[in-house]
């Protein structure tokens, strides 16, 4: 079972924006003016069109990028005490982890733009890490795209082997998840927490859309839905 996490558990959008900014100027020496879409992206993704759509002439390497990421990391722990107070929960979003948890054969985790020990701090800020078996999610510290972190998660789950398509769900607020879900062999469930419509969602290849969160049943029930071979395939 796999979760985003930015929009779909929680929105700590202001404190990620800052710590964006501190980061982005003190590897290229210009401020961050004009961002990019978060939305199902990794921040080494979004490191080369923040670069990009700001005019910055840097070489995109491997080097660079690792610089980002460790200014990154150093710039959102400053920030990991505004977490609680500039960022909110998704209302139902502990239910529902523990609903699912308690669900037998099941193993939750997450994919995440993030690096993982700023993922983890956004989890951990809101009592949400103890449902999530973090040490086998996906995380934006390395440059692939989140369809890859999918599959490594699956790999990793399985320990050796691979777990089913019909047997990995990704639930998300984001049509770039859904698509990544779908390319990296995981059934995509919807939820309305973010900027994005049903009908948005249900194009990308969602076939199961919640309104929320705040039923943990219906969370438990889609899952069940969406792990139906005869519905989700």
């Amino acid at each position: 079972m796999l979760w985003n996490i930015d929009l779909t558990l929680l929105d700590v959008g202001r404190v990620m924006r800052a710590a964006y900014a501190e980061a982005f100027e003190k590897v290229t020496g210009e401020p961050l003016v004009y961002l990019t879409s978060t939305a199902g992206r990794t921040d080494s993704e979004m490191f080369f069109e923040f670069c990009a759509r700001n005019y910055v002439d840097i070489e995109p390497d491997v080097d660079t990028l690792a610089q980002f990421l460790a200014a990154l990391e150093a710039a959102f722990e400053t920030r990991a005490g505004e977490l609680a107070a500039k960022g909110r929960v998704m209302p139902g979003a502990a239910a529902s982890l523990a609903a699912v948890a308690s669900l037998p054969d099941t193993v939750q985790t997450v994919v995440s733009g993030s690096p993982r020990t700023v993922a983890t701090a956004k989890l951990v800020a809101f009592g949400l890490d103890p449902y999530l078996n973090l040490a086998i999610g996906g995380y934006g510290s390395v440059n692939y795209p989140k369809s890859t972190l999918i599959q490594s998660i699956r790999l990793h789950a399985a320990e050796g082997g691979m777990i089913p398509d019909s047997s990995t769900v990704l639930i998300t607020d984001n049509v770039s998840d859904v698509r990544a879900a779908l390319i990296g062999g995981a059934v995509p469930v919807g939820v309305l927490n973010g900027p994005t419509t049903e009908g948005q969602l249900r194009d990308a290849g969602a076939q199961v859309v919640l309104p929320d969160l705040t039923d943990p049943r219906a969370v438990m029930t889609a899952v069940h839905q969406a792990t139906d071979s005869t519905t989700a395939r």
